[in-house]
Formats: C-alpha cells, structure tokens, sequence
C-alpha cells in the first residue's frame, strides 16, 4: 500500500491534475473528447468578469477547439449544481464579443468532481445543451457540457473508462492506495505526484489550511441548515472572516458575492 495525500484537498488535486498529460487524460476518459494542451492554470479568472460574480475555475486548459473547466469540491454546499452551471455559462460567454455572432469558437466543457458525496449518490451525472427533437433526437448544434462526478459512488458497475480514474480518487481520501489494482499509467503518476513522503511543507501547510476552513464550514452548515440557504451562506462567510480568511476565498466556498464580503471587511475596520 502506498501512502498518499487524499486528492479532496484543492492543494493535491491541483498538484496532480494540473500536469497536461494527466488533465487530458482524465478529461478524454470523462468526456469522450481528445484534447492536445501543453499548460493548464490554475485559479482562472476573466478579466473582466462575466455577469456579477467574479467566477474562478480551479483548473482550465483549452486547445483550437475545446476550452475545458475542471472543478474540485469537498465542502458541501447546497448550491453546487447552479454554481458550477454559471461558471460553465461564463466560460461560453466570454467567447461571444458582439452582437454579430453568438456561435463561441471553443466547445466548454466542465467537469465538477465532488469528493464529500452528494444527495442524489450517483458517480456520474451530467447537463447536455443540444436541443432535441420530439423523439429524442439530438440535433448536434450545440456541444457544450457539464459533468458531475461523484468518486465516493464508484462502484464495480460503474463502467470503464470512468470507474478507474474515479476509484482512484476515492481510493485517495483514506490516505493510501493499492497501486497493483491500477493498470492506467497516468493514475501511476498521479500516485507518484501526492506521495506523502514527495510532499512540500508548501503542500502541508495548504493542506492544514483548507482543513481549518472544511471545518468552519461543516460546524456552521449544520448549525443554520435550518435557517435557509441565503441566511446559512451568510453565515458561514461571516464566520469564515472573524477566522481571517481572504476575502475572495469567502467567496468561492460560499457562493456570497466577492462584494458583499468586502463591505463587510470594510465595515470592520
């Protein structure tokens, strides 16, 4: 058994999926489509932002035909399907310049991995935009996609090329893997990259970090659940800022508009 760092923290899953031949693999498995990239980024932005909510994406890569978003999500939130929606809408928006042609060159696709579970407990799900026909048909017009990826749902019925990438990434969360039950050389490098014995004290004081901020989130969560969504979000982001988070961070995990959360650092002081 090999000693790992679990891919739920932002710090390790950026530290693997953020080597090219790793993102275009996983995304070829997930989505079908072959993508040729040399550099992902990481913590995207559009400058200037897209709609009212500055949207970062976690990694992004794009090639001459495909602008590929993918999102790692440990925190439960009650919003992510609509959230990760507006960072996909966004990414197809910023395509579009004028008003002469609405047709955005590069096909988005988004791929949200939620490492904690989710309600509906299902290993893959997925938002098509082709318009369909009365029989069912798709009409090929539009091939932007959003996918939902759930490991801890992983199962031997899961079918391949999905079952396992996504094994591997459940198998990450209790801290070590079986290598010999892998047969994909690129889930091999993914192993050798989060090795708990290769990490930097970069990586484990990020690490230790969203930790903090996992828990803040978690205790304050289930403290409001009751109270609403909106009045819970607030919640938790307020308390996120008595504990000394930035202000952008506040913002991602909670979905509270960047400026709301910089009135009320203002207001502090």
């Amino acid at each position: 058994m090999k000693q790992v760092a679990p891919l739920r923290y932002d710090v390790i899953f950026k530290k693997a999926f953020s080597e090219p031949d790793i993102f275009a693999g996983f995304v070829e498995a997930m989505t079908g489509v072959a993508v040729n990239i040399d550099h992902v980024d990481t913590e995207k932005r559009f400058d200037p932002p897209i709609g009212l909510v500055d949207s970062r994406f976690d990694l992004y890569a794009e090639d001459h035909v495909n602008r590929i978003v993918i999102d790692i999500q440990h925190v439960k939130l009650p919003d992510h399907y609509h959230r990760f929606l507006h960072y996909h809408c966004a990414a197809i928006l910023e395509q579009v310049a004028t008003a002469k042609d609405y047709h955005p060159p590069l096909q988005v696709l988004t791929l949200v991995v939620l490492t904690s579970g989710d309600r509906h407990q299902v290993e893959y799900a997925s938002i098509d935009f082709d318009p369909k026909d009365l029989k069912g048909q798709p009409l090929g017009e539009i091939a932007h996609r959003v996918i939902y990826l759930c490991p801890k749902y992983v199962s031997d019925a899961t079918p391949e090329p999905y079952r396992e990438w996504l094994q591997a990434i459940a198998d990450s969360l209790d801290e070590e893997v079986d290598e010999s039950a892998y047969h994909n050389p690129l889930i091999h490098k993914i192993f050798g990259l989060i090795a708990r014995d290769g990490l930097t004290p970069q990586d484990r004081a990020r690490m230790k970090d969203e930790y903090s901020y996992e828990a803040i989130g978690r205790d304050q969560f289930e403290k409001g659940e009751a109270k609403g969504k909106a009045e819970t979000q607030t919640m938790i982001a307020r308390q996120m800022l008595a504990h000394g988070l930035a202000p952008d961070a506040i913002a991602q995990l909670t979905g509270v508009p960047l400026t709301t959360v910089l009135d009320w650092t203002r207001e502090r002081y």
